[in-house]
C-alpha cells in the first residue's frame, strides 16, 4: 500500500509539469483561438537550452529557469508579433500549415544542432528521497512538480488579477467589444503567446531533470499537451491543471502495473472516455 502511495505521489508531481506544460497551449487558444502546433518543439528546444547552458556554465539547472524562461518569452512574442499575428485574418487552413511548417523547421534545426542522442540533467540530487510516513518521495520530482504548481499558480493570478491579465481575458472573451474600447489586442495576442512560451522555458527545464531529451520526443509532448488540454476543457486552465494531475496519475500507475511504453494508451482511453461522458471537457472554461 506505502508503494502505491508513493506512486500516486510521483505521478500528481509529474501531472504537475504536464500541466504547466497544457497551460500554455491552453492560453494560446483560448485567448487567440490559434492551434500551436510546434508547442512540443518549442518545449524540447527550451529543454535542450536548459541542459547546454548547465553543461557550459556548471550551474544547477533549476538556476536557469530565469533565463531559459526570459529566452523563450522574447521567441515567443516576435513570433506571434512576426507570423501568427498576420495569420489571423487568414483562413485556418493557413494557421494550420503555417504552425506545422514552424514545428518541423524547429524540430530539424534541433537535429542540427544537438544531434539525435537523448541528453538530460543529472544533478547531486537525481536520485535521492525523502521518507515521509514510510512514503518515498522522489526528490526530483517533489521538487520540480512543486516548481510547476507555483507557476500556474502565479498564471491565475496574473490572469485574473492584474489588468494586463484582465486585458488578454476580455480580448479573448470579446474581441469587438476590446477592440471597440481601445484595447490593442495584436500587443496583447503576443503577450499572452509569450507567456505560454515562458511557461514552456520552466516546464523545459523541470523536464530536463527527469527525462531523456531528443527532438523526437517533441511530436509525442504536443501530442500529449492536446490530450490533457482537450480532457480538461479547451481555454480552461483549471482543466489543464486537473487533466495534467490526471493524465500524470494514470500513465505513472500504468507504467507500473503494465508496460512503460504502453503508459500512452491508457491516457488515450481516458480521453475517449472523458469525450463520451463529457464532451466539453472536465471543466468548463472560467470566463
Amino acid at each position: 500500500m506505502i508503494q502505491y502511495i508513493s506512486l500516486g505521489f510521483a505521478g500528481v508531481f509529474t501531472g504537475l509539469i504536464y500541466a504547466l506544460i497544457a497551460v500554455g497551449l491552453s492560453v494560446v487558444f483560448g485567448v487567440t483561438r490559434i492551434v500551436n502546433f510546434a508547442h512540443g518543439e518549442m518545449l524540447v528546444l527550451a529543454a535542450f537550452l536548459a541542459i547546454y547552458l548547465h553543461k557550459l556554465l556548471g550551474v544547477d539547472p533549476l538556476i536557469l529557469i530565469p533565463v531559459v524562461s526570459t529566452i523563450m518569452f522574447v521567441m515567443g512574442y516576435f513570433l506571434q508579433k512576426g507570423m501568427i499575428n498576420t495569420l489571423l485574418d487568414r483562413s485556418v487552413h493557413s494557421q494550420f500549415l503555417a504552425l506545422v511548417a514552424t514545428a518541423i523547421i524547429l524540430l530539424n534545426l534541433q537535429q542540427i544542432v544537438f544531434g539525435s542522442e537523448a541528453n538530460a540533467i543529472v544533478t547531486s540530487y537525481s536520485f535521492q528521497s525523502i521518507e515521509i510516513g514510510g512514503v518515498l518521495l522522489d526528490t526530483v520530482r517533489l521538487v520540480t512538480g512543486g516548481i510547476a504548481f507555483v507557476v500556474v499558480f502565479s498564471l491565475f493570478i496574473f490572469f485574473y488579477n492584474t489588468s494586463y491579465g484582465k486585458a488578454i481575458r476580455a480580448c479573448a472573451n470579446n474581441l469587438l467589444g476590446a477592440d471597440i474600447i481601445g484595447l490593442n489586442y495584436k500587443k496583447l495576442y503576443a503577450l499572452s503567446f509569450a507567456i505560454a512560451a515562458a511557461c514552456l522555458g520552466v516546464a523545459g527545464t523541470l523536464l530536463s531533470l527527469i527525462i531523456d531529451v531528443t527532438p523526437h520526443t517533441a511530436p509525442q509532448l504536443t501530442l500529449l499537451s492536446f490530450i490533457i488540454v482537450i480532457s480538461g476543457g479547451l481555454g480552461s486552465m483549471m482543466g489543464s491543471l486537473i487533466g495534467g494531475i490526471l493524465i500524470g496519475v494514470i500513465e505513472t500507475y500504468a507504467a507500473f502495473f503494465v508496460q512503460g511504453s504502453l503508459k500512452s494508451l491508457f491516457s488515450f482511453l481516458i480521453l475517449i472516455l472523458i469525450l463520451l461522458v463529457r464532451p466539453q471537457g472536465l471543466m468548463v472554461k472560467k470566463q
